[in-house]
C-alpha cells in the first residue's frame, strides 16, 4: 500500500469514528430528553409495602422487557431505571405484584393501580411470532397508565398470571 492510499484510508477510518461518536452522542441525548420529558407524566414510583402477606402466585424468573405509555406498546418509558431490561422476577401477593430486578429497583404494582393483565406478540420494542410477554397495565400515582412487560423463561406460567375467563 502506498503512502497516499495509506493516508487516504486513515482519514476516512478517522471520519467514520467521528460520525459513530456523533451518532452515538445523539441517541444518548435523545435518550436523556425523553426520560427529562417523561419525569412530569411518570411521577414516583409506589413505594414498597413494609410487609406482605403470603404469595398468591409464586416467583416467576423471567426478563423485565421495560413499561410503555399505555396504549402505545412502542413508547417505552425511559424516566427513572424504568426503560432498562434486566433479569427478573415477578410474584403476586394479596397487596400488589412485587417485580425485583437484578441491577435496578424493584417495582412494587399495588392490587388496586392493576388495570388489566394479559398476553402480548410486542411491547417495549420486542416483538414475538407468539403471545410471549405478560403485559401488566396499571395506573401509577400520577394518574399515568403504564404496560410493564415481562417474558418469563417458561411461557406455561403466563396461566397462572392471567385471569380465569383470559387463561
Amino acid at each position: 500500500m502506498n503512502t497516499p492510499t495509506l493516508v487516504a484510508s486513515l482519514i476516512m477510518a478517522a471520519l467514520l469514528a467521528l460520525v459513530i461518536a456523533v451518532v452515538i452522542q445523539a441517541m444518548v441525548r435523545g435518550w436523556r430528553h425523553r426520560a427529562e420529558r417523561q419525569a412530569q407524566v411518570v411521577g414516583s414510583l409506589p413505594s414498597l409495602p413494609e410487609t406482605v402477606g403470603p404469595a398468591i402466585v409464586g416467583a416467576t424468573k423471567g426478563l423485565y422487557v421495560g413499561s410503555t405509555l399505555a396504549p402505545h406498546w412502542n413508547d417505552r418509558v425511559a424516566a427513572g431505571d424504568l426503560g432498562f431490561r434486566a433479569k427478573a422476577v415477578l410474584t403476586r401477593y394479596p397487596e400488589g405484584i412485587m417485580l425485583q430486578r437484578t441491577g435496578a429497583g424493584p417495582i412494587w404494582i399495588p392490587d388496586e393501580a392493576i388495570a388489566q393483565i394479559r398476553t402480548e406478540k410486542y411491547l417495549v420494542g420486542k416483538a414475538l411470532t407468539h403471545d410471549g410477554i405478560l403485559a401488566i397495565r396499571w395506573r401509577l400515582p400520577s394518574g399515568a397508565e403504564i404496560d410493564t412487560g415481562f417474558r418469563a423463561d417458561d411461557r406455561r406460567d403466563y396461566v397462572k398470571w392471567l385471569p380465569e375467563e383470559v387463561a
